[in-house]
């Protein structure tokens, strides 16, 4: 098939754009190289166009005789404050929608989407005696004290984290979480109006070779890696007993691929993750222990707006695209140890 890729120089876009290939597929692929992602001198890779998507005139002529649209461009990170929301609404909102518009009038009816996990807000929780509940935002109170579990809003006793499925209600709680929520619903708004089919990934913690350092991009196995190369202790927050689901580039770019072949009709929402849940702390001590740097320390500091925990259903992904993660946390962290960063 032919694949228009947008935000094909990236970190996970040039994992997709390098699995697409091997597949078979022909790949058009583009990206406008900002420079908060490539730096600011950053070339363009071989094999890629450099194209804003928010430019309508520059896409037409890329859509012609394309089949589906891997669709990876986008602002990422959670925002300094609320003055970063104009970039989000502009590059991931607007840029989408100018996107499907060009998608529209191309007549391609396929689009596979990189959503993410930050859609869910705090995650899913079980009180032991009031069971599934919707915790409240953590009091500022309890963080002070080194109280960090989310507390039940009836009898506030601590609670459990449980699986998130697809079915959870959208709730952003950042800026770029609200962008991509409404990634998600004008994708939706589109596939309804014309039929379209839309396959969104939403990506849980993405790791692996090529990941940025020390950029908004980067994530915190990054900087715990970072940490380790400068022989300093990586600093984790809280206490460390955040939950999170790791997943390989490898495993996120193979997501894709199977979206791109699916033959799913209407609108289908699917974690893409490793179904190894896992703590941050762990994360940390498994770098620290192959890398061979000083252990990591819990510093019991906080960030405002932080989720406790959030971890994900596989089943869906494995059911709807046929997805299974390959690449568990204890053999990915280990190659990620040292594998090399982008910057």
């Amino acid at each position: 098939m032919k694949v228009l890729l947008t935000g094909a120089a990236g970190f996970i876009g040039a994992r997709v754009d390098a699995a697409l290939r091997a597949s078979g597929h022909d790949v058009v692929a583009v990206d406008a190289m900002l420079g908060a992602a490539h730096g600011p001198d950053a070339a363009v890779p071989p094999g890629c166009r450099r194209v804003d998507i928010r430019d309508g005139d520059a896409l037409a002529p890329l859509l012609t005789g394309v089949d589906v649209v891997c669709h990876q461009a986008a602002v990422v990170g959670a925002g300094v404050n609320a003055a970063d929301a104009p970039a989000y609404g502009s590059h991931n909102d607007f840029g989408t929608s100018v996107l499907l518009a060009q998608m529209f009038a191309a007549g391609v009816q396929r689009l596979v989407l990189a959503s993410s996990m930050v859609v869910y807000g705090q995650g899913a929780y079980d009180c032991r005696v009031h069971g599934p509940v919707e915790p409240l935002p953590r009091r500022r109170e309890d963080l002070d004290a080194g109280v960090f579990e989310q507390r039940c809003p009836v009898c506030r006793e601590g609670l459990v984290w449980r699986l998130v499925g697809e079915d959870a209600p959208l709730q952003p709680r950042s800026l770029y979480a609200a962008s991509k929520v409404a990634q998600e619903h004008y994708a939706t708004a589109w596939s309804e109006s014309t039929g379209g089919s839309v396959v969104a990934l939403r990506y849980h913690n993405v790791y692996g070779p090529g990941m940025p350092r020390d950029t908004p991009y980067s994530g915190v196995a990054a900087i715990f890696r970072s940490a380790l190369e400068r022989g300093v202790a990586p600093r984790v927050f809280e206490d460390g007993g955040q939950m999170r689901d790791f997943v390989h580039v490898d495993d996120v770019a193979a997501a894709n691929v199977a979206g791109v072949e699916s033959d799913a009709d209407g609108i289908v929402a699917a974690n893409v993750c490793s179904g190894s849940p896992i703590s941050i702390m762990d994360v940390a001590s498994r770098l620290c222990d192959a890398h061979g740097g000083p252990p990591p320390v819990a510093t019991g500091e906080y960030r405002s707006g932080d989720v406790r925990h959030i971890v994900a259903d596989p089943m869906l992904a494995a059911e709807r695209l046929g997805f299974r993660a390959s690449v568990g946390p204890a053999e990915g962290l280990l190659e990620f140890a040292f594998a090399p960063l982008r910057g």
